[in-house]
């Protein structure tokens, strides 16, 4: 049931559900937060464990702001009509889920959910880097490779279950993904190699006994003027290049925007991409759209969320 005095200065609930963490914002219709609470998500505990935390959190912070709805950015395929969870690739024990359901039981509000990768796609559109464009693609390197369309200000979502899974676009014949090719972990994996093959034992030289984050070496071995990163960066700008222009040509954006971890590479990655990306348009469609990095850092998939929650009750 919603309030009639519902207005763009409501207090409204935003969730991030990740592989790594958890976030859960108070803010307005326009996304302008208020508080925050941030969690460490430990995947040994799988979904119980961020279930226990959001049952923890959420009833004090229903009481103090009176929110009139939650928002739901969640890091996997869900079908966005019911906030029922297809699974996760990141944490055992979402599958088959219903997470709005759920929500809606622990905070009495209206719960709309929705994949991560469009929850901020929606932020960057609206408050990032995306405002004044239109349509917008964003496209999110993670620990896996996601993306999401926002056109006339609202998510494309296409026929349930289809989404803008550009992380699943094959390459090649033989079923390469661009994920296998542009996702934190690939790249991490060919910053092993590399390291590996030019001075075996170097990895333990820089802290890398475990493995996972060896992309974070590359920011600064790229100022330092290495080549192996360069080469690197130039591989990995050029596979995401080559997916991103079947974006264009399918659907024309006038801007991409490029965001998670692997974005904090910055200018260079940007670059590298917006260099590379003519390459496979067609004539007609040359130079192709603006290319910036997300602006909205960690705030993306929250402010996306406080986004969704106050579209959906507002436009009741």
């Amino acid at each position: 049931m919603f309030h009639p005095d519902v207005n763009a200065q409501t207090p409204f609930l935003g969730i991030e559900i990740g592989g790594t963490k958890l976030q859960i914002v108070v803010g307005d219709a326009a996304a302008v937060i208020v508080d925050r609470q941030r969690f460490t998500v430990d995947r040994t505990r799988g979904a119980p464990g961020i279930r226990q935390q959001l049952e923890s959190a959420l009833p004090s912070l229903v009481a103090k702001w009176k929110p009139a709805a939650v928002g739901v950015g969640f890091g996997g395929p869900l079908d966005s009509k019911s906030g029922r969870i297809a699974r996760s690739h990141h944490v055992e024990g979402w599958l088959d889920f219903d997470l709005s359901g759920w929500l809606n039981s622990i905070t009495g509000l209206p719960v709309f959910a929705d994949n991560d990768a469009n929850v901020a796609a929606l932020g960057e559109a609206r408050c990032g880097a995306g405002a004044g464009f239109n349509p917008v693609f964003y496209v999110t390197l993670g620990s896996g490779v996601g993306g999401g369309l926002v056109v006339d200000g609202h998510v494309y979502h296409g026929t349930t279950p289809g989404e803008s899974e550009i992380g699943h676009l094959r390459l090649d014949r033989s079923g390469t993904i661009l994920e296998n090719r542009c996702s934190g972990w690939a790249v991490d994996a060919k910053v092993r190699s590399v390291l590996e093959a030019r001075k075996p034992g170097s990895l333990s030289e820089r802290g890398g006994e475990a493995r996972g984050g060896e992309a974070k070496w590359l920011s600064k071995a790229l100022e330092q003027g290495e080549s192996w990163a360069r080469e690197i960066l130039d591989d990995t700008a050029e596979d995401l290049a080559l997916g991103l222009s079947h974006v264009v040509h399918l659907f024309h954006p006038e801007i991409i925007i490029i965001g998670g971890g692997l974005s904090l590479i910055g200018e260079p990655l940007r670059a590298a991409v917006a260099g590379s990306l003519p390459n496979f348009l067609m004539e007609a469609f040359r130079p192709g759209p603006d290319v910036r990095l997300a602006a909205l850092g960690e705030d993306a998939v929250p402010v996306g969320a406080l986004l969704l929650a106050g579209k959906c009750v507002l436009s009741r």
